[in-house]
């Protein structure tokens, strides 16, 4: 988070290791190349798997500003340069030979998140929140309760894209409420930060094949709390209540109780209740002169995000409900969760990239709902945990399988329990592919 870089980026070399597909790697180059920097993009993908970033990137690559090197890194381009901005999802980033190579070198590296993290004026405006489920929809009650009650909001991070196209704003002497979702990767390379208000949702095994240790996973989240000062507040879940919060920081436990009483909410299931109520403490904590009755009903009009148990279509009266972003375990047992007392009536569809999760919880679902459809890598190793898992290998295929099953009033939930680099570019491609495949069968059966 050092701002003195942001006043020596023109005229630097400057290497953005990862253009990735989720939007932050092409924000971070267009604000690099808009500052004057000369920028080179490397990738180990081809430019056949990046096509809508490159599209993008067009005009800066014709101008001269950004050079491409894909399909594979050289170590020349983090040695020889003046700074490495890395991806944050390059996993186990402190063994990986070409940014130990510019370490060796005394090039500095950060990420695009620490970029922006490097323009925040005034941190007493930021509200954090992480955690292994529900932080988007968390971030994004945050930000639609803040603007409901008429505040100035700008909301990012981990939901995707890149943020630095504020970075002016966030700099100014009257800056607006940031609410940032962050990852454990983005984390770890910020280091211990220091929100107004810190939100952990809850905590549990996950990214161990980013990590390799879950006691790593678990400090970085730990960063979001650590260098809070006096006067902030720490709103934490009921599994990481216990943890340390520096002198000086409210301790604001949220736990079921807290979600009781809440106005009705346009998204299903008792954990998006609770997703509220920490939203609901975040905001107070923030905003501690809005009058409390004012901070619930701001939630009444939010209607979820696209992928996060999304309302597709009703289908031959089946309901249809697309929840890509899932990709852990403890995500999908909350999404069938969320459609009790009737889960008997929900054919799930799950697997996908395996990101090391123990994914037999979801395996022993089957037992207790209409069916389960595997897919993607892992899709195997769920259908040999337990007897009634149908393995289907593709989505299509699982789509066309639960169908044929569904009788009216069941639920059709895709609520993957890992992540989709499998089979998908991101959770929004296989999420839009749902989407369509659904669509379709739709069409071929009206």
């Amino acid at each position: 988070m050092d701002r003195t870089i942001h006043d020596r980026l023109s005229g630097r070399r400057i290497t953005v290791m990862g253009l990735g597909r989720f939007g932050g790697g092409l924000g971070v180059t267009r604000y690099l190349a808009s500052h004057g920097a000369h920028v080179l993009v490397t990738d180990t993908e081809p430019a056949s798997r990046l096509n809508d970033p490159l599209a993008a990137l067009e005009p800066l690559v014709r101008d001269g500003a950004v050079t491409l090197r894909l399909g594979g890194h050289d170590e020349a381009d983090f040695r020889q340069v003046d700074l490495v901005v890395a991806n944050p999802a390059v996993p186990r980033p402190w063994q990986n030979p070409y940014l130990r190579a510019a370490v060796e070198a005394g090039v500095p590296v950060t990420t695009e998140i620490g970029l922006l993290c490097g323009r925040i004026r005034d941190w007493s405006r930021v509200l954090g929140v992480t955690g292994s489920a529900g932080k988007s929809t968390t971030t994004s009650m945050i930000g639609a309760a803040l603007t409901a009650l008429g505040e100035r909001v700008v909301i990012g991070g981990n939901l995707g894209g890149s943020l630095l196209a504020h970075a002016d704003e966030l700099d100014a002497p009257a800056p607006p409420w940031l609410v940032l979702e962050l990852s454990s990767a983005m984390l770890h390379w910020l280091g211990p930060i220091g929100p107004r208000a810190a939100v952990v949702t809850n905590f549990s095994p996950n990214h161990l094949d980013w990590h390799a240790e879950l006691d790593h996973y678990r400090a970085c989240k730990q960063n979001l709390l650590a260098g809070m000062a006096p006067g902030a507040s720490a709103v934490l879940g009921a599994s990481v209540q216990n943890w340390t919060i520096p002198g000086g920081v409210a301790r604001v436990a949220v736990g079921p109780p807290n979600a009781e009483g809440l106005p009705a909410l346009r998204v299903p299931g008792a954990h998006n209740r609770l997703n509220a109520a920490m939203a609901i403490a975040a905001v107070r904590a923030a905003l501690p002169e809005a009058p409390a009755a004012a901070v619930a009903p701001a939630l009444a009009a939010f209607g979820g995000l696209a992928h996060r148990l999304e309302h597709v279509t009703d289908h031959s009266g089946v309901r249809c409900y697309n929840d890509s972003k899932c990709t852990t375990p403890e995500s999908c047992l909350l999404a069938i969760d969320a459609f009790a007392p009737d889960q008997s009536r929900v054919h799930l569809i799950a697997g996908g990239y395996d990101k090391g999760s123990d994914l037999s919880p979801v395996a022993r679902l089957a037992d207790r709902l209409a069916g389960v459809y595997a897919i993607g890598a892992t899709g195997p190793a769920l259908a040999a945990t337990a007897a009634r898992v149908t393995l289907c290998g593709t989505l299509e295929r699982a789509v066309e399988a639960a169908f044929a099953r569904a009788r009216p009033g069941d639920v059709l939930l895709l609520s993957p329990a890992c992540a989709s680099w499998d089979q998908f570019e991101n959770f929004e491609k296989r999420g839009e592919a749902f989407r369509k495949l659904v669509a379709t069968h739709e069409t071929a059966h009206a």
